[in-house]
């Protein structure tokens, strides 16, 4: 078994409520589960315009795994309100 953990820092450009923050945090989870990850808010949970996610990919393959993490990470630069401004990822084989 082999997991991919990602964790991903954002800066969400126009967000002016945590409101606001949510709306886009929820359009990119709900796009993570269509693949399959589980994804959370890990830090900056009482900041408008930044969020920490984490993420879970699990996966027989460690191509596989990377594949998903990098499509995780262009769909969130796909969104015009979100940057991407790091991001850690660990693939660990069990």
């Amino acid at each position: 078994m082999i997991i991919g953990a990602l964790k991903v820092r954002l800066l969400i450009e126009g967000a002016g409520s945590l409101k606001e923050k949510r709306k886009v945090l929820k359009s990119i989870k709900d796009k993570a589960m269509a693949m399959n990850a589980s994804v959370a808010e890990v830090d900056d949970n009482d900041l408008w315009q930044a969020a920490t996610l984490g993420a879970a990919f699990v996966s027989n393959d460690a191509a596989h795994v990377n594949s998903m993490m990098d499509k995780f990470i262009q769909n969130i630069n796909n969104n015009m309100n979100v940057e991407v401004i790091g991001s850690n990822m660990e693939i660990i084989h069990l």
